[in-house]
């Protein structure tokens, strides 16, 4: 679905990003490592269109966004969700009406829909309506709020899910209940997944692919299984091996 050619990018004198190339298997679900600061966020930054790429092609669906207008860009995101790493809920707002912005703001439904439509998104991702809906983001745990962006992510029933750290600054067990339900996504709605990770627990554990970053490029691309036999000393370090 998704398909990076020689992506470049630079940050002043920085060079970020040295020529990736990498393949995103649909319905599958791939994991990008690397250290912190290394570029991870700018790769699937540049996917949704966040950033503008020096050079190089981003192809979605056939369609290279590099290359169309922003009428055509915002068609394209419908497809693709973004989970940030905090979640990126609006704090004016409570769960319910985080979760319903996209609905209102891109379809037609009525109101007595989107709320139904809601209460469902909610409980998809293991938070109870009732209970969760009148809540404001400031009166949510860090898990809580990673499940309501979650859940808002998934309104406009995205082709692509885009994860930014979706474990970061979270406890062992709630990190693990985020991983489940990555995984339970995955397989029950058949979406395409980018996983952004530091933590190998939960790369391992999530993906279908492997891809290492390190000093600007993509050193190893691997499925699962194979990626712990790849004999670079760099990433064995990096997996504790």
């Amino acid at each position: 679905m998704i398909k990076i050619k020689n992506l470049k990018k630079k940050f002043g004198d920085r060079e970020v990003l040295k020529g990736i190339n990498l393949d995103i298997k649909s319905e599958k679900t791939t994991v990008v490592l690397g250290v912190s600061g290394g570029g991870k966020s700018t790769i699937i930054k540049h996917i949704i269109g966040l950033l503008k790429a020096d050079s190089g092609e981003i192809w979605i669906d056939n369609r290279d966004i590099t290359k169309i207008d922003e009428k055509t860009l915002m068609e394209i995101r419908k497809d693709v969700g973004f989970l940030f790493q905090n979640g990126a809920l609006f704090d004016s707002m409570n769960v319910e009406q985080n979760v319903a912005f996209p609905l209102v703001e891109h379809t037609n439904m009525s109101r007595r829909e989107i709320s139904k439509e809601v209460n469902r998104l909610l409980d998809i991702v293991g938070l109870n309506p009732d209970i969760v809906n009148r809540l404001y983001p400031d009166e949510l745990s860090g898990g809580m709020k990673k499940r309501v962006g979650l859940a808002r992510t998934l309104a406009l029933k995205p082709k692509a899910i885009l994860y930014d750290e979706p474990t970061s600054g979270l406890d062992p067990i709630t990190s693990d209940l985020i991983s489940q339900l990555i995984i339970k996504l995955q397989h029950e709605l058949k979406t395409t997944s980018v996983l952004i990770t530091h933590d190998m627990n939960e790369a391992f554990k999530c993906a279908d692919y492997l891809a290492m970053l390190y000093e600007g490029e993509i050193i190893a691309y691997d499925t699962n299984e194979n990626f712990k036999k790849i004999e670079n000393p760099v990433i064995k370090k990096f997996i504790g091996l």
